[in-house]
């Protein structure tokens, strides 16, 4: 059996698992607008105070004891009947993984890498987690002294080039496009579901909240993703 079907997913699939999303009733931007800021570079890139906030962030994140739920596993299972074209996420918290998925794209990076904004080493998040915990509370790069970030993209930051194209070519060379979990608002993921729509694919989304290519959709589902993908997926 050809893979057919290519999957997006956004915040909203981790939200079951105890991970807040971003722009729902009860999202980390809803809550706390001014959180916003440390998602943006150049902020970051500019203020001590921001990263020393983001650092205490990272080590409270709810990813570090979050499980799959049953969302993640019902993608795990369509990887295994063979249908699954790629499995592209928007989220950095790795839950895919942990499910079970082999063919992830993470196309905004990962909470459990860090890279070095000024010579680009790449290194492990809970290294630098642990020098945190011992005191550095905005620890530089040991390799040239540089300022440390997650490997996830921020706002004003590009996203990797062939990470990108992988996902744009999973969107065009599909019969199905399910986007799960996502606003469908941040750029270039968004544009994925055009994309696939664009060169014939049916169009699903699953999503609590209205989004901006409902129109475009086959199908819309409202209903939590806990309960509603399992069942679509099954079909």
């Amino acid at each position: 059996m050809s893979p057919t079907i290519t999957v997006l997913t956004g915040a909203g699939i981790s939200t079951d698992s105890g991970i807040p999303d971003f722009r729902g009733p009860n999202g980390v931007w809803t809550r706390d607008p001014a959180a916003q800021q440390m998602f943006t570079l150049q902020n970051y890139l500019a203020d001590p105070e921001l990263r020393r906030r983001s650092w205490q962030n990272r080590r409270a994140h709810a990813a570090w004891t979050a499980e799959p739920n049953a969302g993640h596993h019902a993608l795990v299972d369509l990887e295994r009947t063979g249908r699954l074209r790629a499995l592209i996420t928007q989220n950095i918290d790795g839950l895919h993984q942990r499910a079970g998925s082999q063919s992830v794209i993470e196309l905004h990076g990962t909470l459990y890498g860090v890279e070095c904004l000024d010579c680009d080493d790449r290194t492990e998040m809970s290294a630098a987690l642990a020098r945190v915990e011992a005191g550095e509370e905005d620890p530089p790069c040991l390799r040239c002294g540089g300022i440390l970030k997650s490997a996830t993209i921020s706002f004003g930051q590009h996203l990797d080039t062939a990470v990108l194209r992988r996902a744009q070519e999973a969107a065009r060379d599909c019969a199905q496009f399910y986007a799960i979990g996502t606003s469908l608002t941040v750029q270039p993921a968004a544009g994925l579901a055009r994309l696939a729509a664009r060169h014939g694919a049916r169009l699903v989304i699953v999503n609590a909240e209205p989004t901006p290519y409902d129109e475009l959709a086959d199908l819309v589902i409202r209903e939590p993703i806990g309960h509603a993908l399992p069942a679509l997926l099954a079909g």
